[in-house]
C-alpha cells in the first residue's frame, strides 16, 4: 500500500483552496529547480472550482505545461470533455509553455497512441491531480477493467457510464509524479472512501508514487456511509 495521506477540510470550496495553494507553491519550486512546472489536470466539479480560482489569481503561467489525466472520445468542442471544462474555467485566459490535450477525438485506440509519445517525454510530472467515482474509479480507470500494466496510456472501451469510449493515462503513468493529490467531496463519495480505506481493489488503491498520496477531502465525503 502506498503511503496515504488523508487530510479533511469543511467543505469542497476548502478543498479547492488548498489545492490551489499547493498548485501554486509545487509550481514555485519546479520552477526554480527545473524551468517548467508539468501538471497533470483531473475532470470534475472540484477540480473546476480550484481552475477558476487559479485564473482568479491571475499569476504567470508562461513556465506551466498543462497535461490531462484522461479524456472522453467527443468532439474537441463538446461541453463534456475535461478539455473543455479547463479552458473554460481557466486555460483560455493566459499563456502557457504548453497546453496537450488528449487527442481522444481521434478515438480511444489512435488518442491514446498520440497521447502515449507526447508525456513519455513529459514525465515526471510535478503534480498530478485525481478525483474519485462513486464505484471507485480514478481518471478512466474502472473497476473489473483490465489493461496492460506496462503501457504509458489505455484505450479505453465499455466504460460504465458515457462515453463508453475514453483514453486514460495508465496508473504507471499516474504515479510517475513527485505529488499525487485527490480532491473529493460530496456524501456520494462515501463508500468509495470507506472502500479504498478497507483496503478493497479498486482502481484508485492500483496507484503507487513513490512521493505518497495526499488526499484532500472534505467532511462529508469522510463520513461514514
Amino acid at each position: 500500500m502506498p503511503n496515504l495521506r488523508w487530510e479533511i477540510f469543511p467543505d469542497a470550496q476548502a478543498v479547492a483552496q488548498e489545492t490551489v495553494q499547493r498548485i501554486q507553491a509545487a509550481a514555485t519550486q519546479a520552477i526554480a529547480d527545473r524551468g517548467v512546472f508539468k501538471l497533470v489536470l483531473a475532470g470534475g466539479r472540484t477540480p473546476e472550482v480550484a481552475y477558476k480560482l487559479l485564473a482568479a489569481a491571475a499569476l504567470d503561467f508562461s513556465k506551466w505545461a498543462i497535461y490531462y489525466g484522461d479524456e472522453r472520445c467527443l468532439p474537441t468542442d463538446d461541453a463534456e470533455r475535461n478539455s473543455k471544462m479547463a479552458a473554460d474555467a481557466w486555460l483560455d485566459q493566459f499563456q502557457f509553455a504548453g497546453v496537450y490535450p488528449i487527442p481522444a477525438e481521434a478515438g480511444s485506440a489512435a488518442g491514446a497512441a498520440q497521447y502515449a509519445a507526447c508525456i513519455e517525454a513529459a514525465m515526471p510530472f510535478d503534480v498530478v491531480l485525481l478525483g474519485i467515482g462513486e464505484d471507485g474509479h480514478t481518471a478512466s480507470l474502472f473497476p473489473g477493467q483490465v489493461h496492460d500494466a506496462a503501457e504509458l496510456t489505455h484505450a479505453v472501451a465499455n466504460a460504465p457510464k458515457p462515453p463508453p469510449d475514453r483514453v486514460s493515462l495508465s496508473a504507471h503513468s499516474l504515479s510517475n509524479t513527485r505529488a499525487l493529490i485527490f480532491l473529493i467531496t460530496g456524501a456520494g463519495k462515501q463508500t468509495a472512501v470507506q472502500g479504498w480505506k478497507n483496503g478493497q481493489a479498486l482502481p484508485v488503491a492500483t496507484l503507487d508514487p513513490a512521493c505518497g498520496v495526499t488526499i484532500l477531502i472534505d467532511a462529508a465525503a469522510n463520513q461514514s456511509p
